[in-house]
């Protein structure tokens, strides 16, 4: 997902640097419109250091040899119709105004009016100007038009003034645009622990099985839980993936070290998502140098820790959901590993299939619980990390449900 998040001129600018840390935090691009005055405050550099993204200054920008340059002309639609929000965090009155009375002035106003996304504005200005006739109807335009207005706090004010008028916490600005693209934040009391990648067994100082898991269904998933509002713990096997920033990632290589790190978690967590494709064996004995080509070579193996099986039997409230890659037998073998475990949930995929499950960003899954099978068609891991987690809310809603008298 991308948004455009406009600055304009107001002390407050400075806070919205941290707003693109912490929606980038959630997987969400972030492309910065600064209007001229915001520039006064806040060099564009620093947006577009904090983004990696180009900060957007002016309706023109100078092309070769200074001359006016075609494509900055329609910049504003391409802008309008690639962003999936546009946040304005400070709005100042002049903003506020502009956008209440379709005036396109500069770049933000313009791509205001050209956007069909949804708008999300948290307005912060000196407290006469907030309490004045003229912004209140401003406001009372924006919202009838279907605007989410952040309301700003109270307190002493940098023009030292004391009352409303201060920029709302950031943290109250980043829900609001997570609810405007439609990321609900049903698991903003949930601390979810989950396993990603594959685990590697040591053969020798070079060598080592594992298998074709990249990770991308739990990283997915970490993202997805992180949009709707939990703490996420991430413990990962090896891949070349690159976390959520908001994660609170444990890195790890063999199946007795991702055992040792998710027990260590366990207390904490509220729901438990097992993704991993733990290595279920190891070589018994690891060659402490390089193995040499000398014929055929026999390796002994022995079964590692079944991680799920000790989390079943240690968890206490948590919510337990697993994964189960299979070949044959698919549903039958979900449902023996269900109850065997003692699941809350396991999600099952049919591996043998081409396009979908590993090494690929699609899934096609099945989604069991004690008295429920959902069928999630192919489609995008994080499409699939989504219907997990409405099962998984939906388990922890009926937990809570009193009991039937």
């Amino acid at each position: 997902m991308k948004v455009a998040l406009g600055v304009s001129g107001g002390i407050a600018a400075y806070k919205s640097a941290e707003i693109v840390r912490l929606l980038q935090d959630r997987g969400i691009r972030v492309q910065v419109v600064m209007t001229r005055a915001a520039q006064e405050f806040v060099r564009p550099l620093t947006f577009a250091a904090l983004s990696g993204e180009k900060v957007i200054t002016g309706m023109f920008s100078p092309g070769e040899e200074h001359e006016p340059n075609i494509d900055a002309a329609i910049e504003h639609i391409a802008v309008a119709q690639s962003i999936d929000a546009l946040v304005v965090a400070p709005a100042t009155a002049d903003v506020l105004a502009h956008f209440a009375q379709g005036i396109a002035g500069d770049f933000l106003t313009t791509l205001y009016l050209a956007t069909t996304a949804p708008v999300v504005v948290a307005p912060a200005m000196n407290v006469n100007m907030w309490n004045h006739p003229a912004t209140r109807a401003n406001l009372e335009i924006l919202r009838q038009r279907g605007v989410t207005i952040v309301e700003p706090g109270s307190g002493y004010l940098a023009c030292g003034m004391t009352g409303a008028g201060r920029l709302a916490e950031n943290e109250a600005i980043v829900a609001a645009v997570l609810a405007a693209l439609g990321a609900s934040q049903d698991l903003a009391s949930e601390t979810v622990l989950i396993t990603a990648g594959p685990t590697r067994e040591k053969i020798d100082p070079v060598r080592y099985l594992t298998n074709r898991s990249s990770g991308r269904m739990g990283y997915a998933l970490a993202e997805a839980a992180l949009r709707r509002g939990a703490r996420v713990l991430l413990v990962s096997g090896p891949t070349s993936l690159t976390p959520p920033g908001a994660a609170e990632i444990t890195r790890v290589e063999s199946a007795e070290e991702m055992r040792e790190a998710v027990l260590e978690f366990l207390p904490t967590a509220s729901i438990v998502i097992k993704t991993a494709a733990v290595s279920d064996y190891r070589p018994k004995v690891a060659a402490p140098q390089k193995l040499k080509r000398k014929g055929p070579v026999m390796l002994e193996l022995e079964a590692t820790p079944d991680i799920l099986k000790e989390i079943s039997l240690r968890k206490e409230s948590q919510i337990v959901v697993g994964f189960a890659a299979e070949t044959e037998n698919v549903l039958e073998n979900a449902r023996q590993k269900l109850a065997a475990k003692r699941l809350d949930a396991i999600v099952v995929n049919d591996v043998s299939r081409e396009g979908v499950g590993f090494d690929s960003d699609r899934n096609a899954v099945t989604i069991l619980t004690q008295d429920e099978v959902l069928e999630v068609p192919e489609t995008t891991k994080w499409e699939v990390a989504q219907r997990v987690l409405d099962q998984v809310v939906r388990l922890r809603q009926k937990r809570k449900m009193p009991a039937k008298v």
